[in-house]
């Protein structure tokens, strides 16, 4: 399919799907306290990403509305994408079915190099798939800030208990060890959703 097919279908997913357990619009489950971290940040001067495993094309319909990220701030896994003029239409991009880049893992480092070209110095993550986004920023000189958001709060959001889905083990270990900056989700957010999850 297109590009702009696959946008029309993600948007009109976005538009209708709700979460299972909340029974929201995902649109609306975006992290406050990440919300406000972010106009935070970009009100004194930083260009703000996102940097996700997730599917590029997919999270850049929704990222400006939900985030204040627009599209050409978003780093994700992408797949591959083909420019073709058909019979009697006007160009278009065809998306593949093949996977180009994977953004997670060791795949994040070379995500920012390709297509942000600057360490951050800045970033947080949540999950071992954020190691070494952090790891790399941490390497960088001057002054840096790593974090990790630890979801602790098994009531007004999730628990993960480590060698689960979304594990945080080896990234968790060596904040602990090098002094990063760690969020604990039940203790230290008053508020997770901006729907009012208190």
């Amino acid at each position: 399919m297109t590009t702009d097919a696959f946008s029309i279908i993600a948007a009109d997913w976005f538009a209708a799907a709700r979460h299972p357990r909340f029974n929201r619009p995902y649109t609306e489950l975006a992290y406050q306290p990440m919300l406000e971290l972010l106009t935070y940040l970009r009100t004194n001067g930083f260009k703000t990403f996102i940097v996700s495993g997730g599917g590029i094309e997919f999270m850049r319909v929704i990222t400006d509305r939900v985030y204040g990220i627009p599209p050409e701030q978003v780093v994700g896994s992408s797949g591959v994408t083909k420019f073709e003029i058909g019979p009697n239409g006007p160009p278009v991009l065809m998306k593949e079915p093949k996977i180009q880049f994977v953004d997670d893992g060791p795949g994040k480092p070379e995500g920012i190099d390709r297509f942000i070209g600057r360490r951050p110095i800045f970033a947080f993550g949540n999950s071992d798939g954020d190691w070494q986004m952090l790891q790399w920023t941490a390497a960088g000189s001057g002054t840096r800030f790593m974090g990790l958001v630890h979801h602790t709060d098994a009531a007004r959001e999730y628990a993960y208990a480590k060698q689960q889905i979304n594990t945080l083990d080896k990234a968790l270990d060596e904040a602990d060890a090098k002094g990063w900056m760690v969020v604990d989700m039940k203790n230290d957010w008053k508020e997770i959703f901006s729907f009012g999850s208190k």
